[in-house]
């Protein structure tokens, strides 16, 4: 008689970056296809925290396909919405087949004016397109059901300018929006007598509730903001545009250097911390396409440009179950060394330090700090 398989329990953390989270909805439904994995717990900011209800969503009522067609029906919903705003691509843009909006007078004249105006002056009663989508799309009660995943969403708590997750049982509509408010376009989303921005300001997306309080050892990461650029930008555009990435990557960064730091301490003093210690991190990185693209287009939804990141994101979802598959339940298929390297060398010190630890070796997997492997979240 065969031997039956066990899914490998696995956590996702969902990255936003606006129209370019499509990117995640083609990672996710080709992802949810392979029944090798079990996905236990879900962490998402801003758009990853659409992405992830629409995934919580769809695991609970059974029905893997299920995630496709909610992705599917939620992106679908902002491409209409935006078909009658007056941002769009602009004659220039779409003859040079590019999905940015730099030369678009719509998008020009929107920067230009929420530069000088708040939407608390420009949008004084508060219209925000994406409630009634959320609304129409995502059912809570089935997201909070038992039957669904842990799911985390970051917000910012613009009083105290800490992070916020909310956690199962308590996501709504509001809190999904909470964690996609940015502070240019929408109104602070106020819960509970406390208002909230973007979480992407505090935790893009959040890995800390994944290690704590999730079972599973394996974290994957969908990645929308590049870490490193070679080249370096020139123009105005190529500026804003690294701004932006550096900015929404800045807390991610900042975790899994204090995720790896916390592994070395738990190592050095021998203490009993499975998730730390066992933990394995993967990552599926934004498509190298997607590198060509400037922040603009992340106002970008236009039916054509969401597909197009879609087919990405699905391509990208392939190429990482043919390569790393294997791996989870055994080993790290990915080791962020340049947000590490800091942990071995810090900044502060003279370039002739020598590290205790180095990350000058390739292999993958080993259980030691020094080896490769860091921790559940960084390694």
């Amino acid at each position: 008689m065969a031997k039956s398989t066990r899914a490998i329990p696995i956590d996702l953390a969902l990255q936003g970056g606006g129209a370019h989270g499509a990117f995640t909805w083609g990672v996710l439904t080709r992802f949810v296809e392979d029944r090798s994995f079990e996905i236990v717990a879900i962490s998402g900011t801003s758009a990853g925290a659409m992405n992830a209800v629409a995934l919580a969503q769809g695991l609970a009522e059974g029905r893997p396909e299920r995630v496709g067609e909610l992705l599917g029906e939620f992106w679908q919903r902002v491409a209409e919405v935006a078909a009658f705003s007056p941002v769009q691509r602009g004659v220039i843009d779409r003859m040079l087949g590019r999905w940015s909006m730099d030369f678009s007078f719509g998008y020009v004249a929107a920067q230009q004016w929420q530069s000088m105006l708040s939407p608390y002056q420009w949008n004084p009663l508060n219209i925000n397109p994406l409630r009634k989508i959320v609304e129409q799309t995502f059912d809570f009660d089935i997201v909070n059901s038992e039957a669904a995943p842990k799911i985390f969403q970051s917000a910012t708590n613009v009083r105290t300018g800490r992070r916020r997750i909310f956690r199962k049982g308590e996501i709504s509509t509001l809190t999904t929006l909470a964690s996609a408010c940015l502070p240019s376009l929408y109104h602070a989303v106020e819960l509970d007598g406390e208002h909230y921005w973007d979480g992407g300001y505090m935790g893009n997306p959040p890995l800390l509730p994944l290690l704590n309080e999730s079972d599973g050892r394996d974290i994957l990461l969908v990645q929308i903001n590049p870490f490193v650029r070679d080249a370096l930008p020139s123009n105005a555009a190529e500026i804003a545009n690294r701004i932006n990435e550096i900015t929404f990557n800045a807390s991610l960064i900042h975790e899994l250097r204090t995720v790896g730091l916390l592994k070395q301490i738990i190592d050095d003093e021998g203490l009993e911390r499975p998730a730390y210690v066992d933990g394995r991190l993967h990552a599926i990185p934004a498509a190298e396409a997607m590198l060509k693209l400037n922040v603009s287009s992340k106002m970008n939804p236009e039916p054509q440009f969401l597909r197009y990141l879609h087919d990405l994101g699905r391509a990208a979802a392939e190429h990482w179950l043919s390569e790393h598959a294997a791996d989870v339940g055994l080993r790290s298929s990915w080791v962020p060394r340049e947000v590490l390297e800091d942990i071995r060398t810090p900044a502060h010190l003279s370039s002739d330090y020598v590290p205790r630890t180095s990350l000058d070796d390739d292999t993958v997997g080993k259980d030691e700090i020094d080896g490769d492997e860091t921790t559940k979240a960084a390694e």
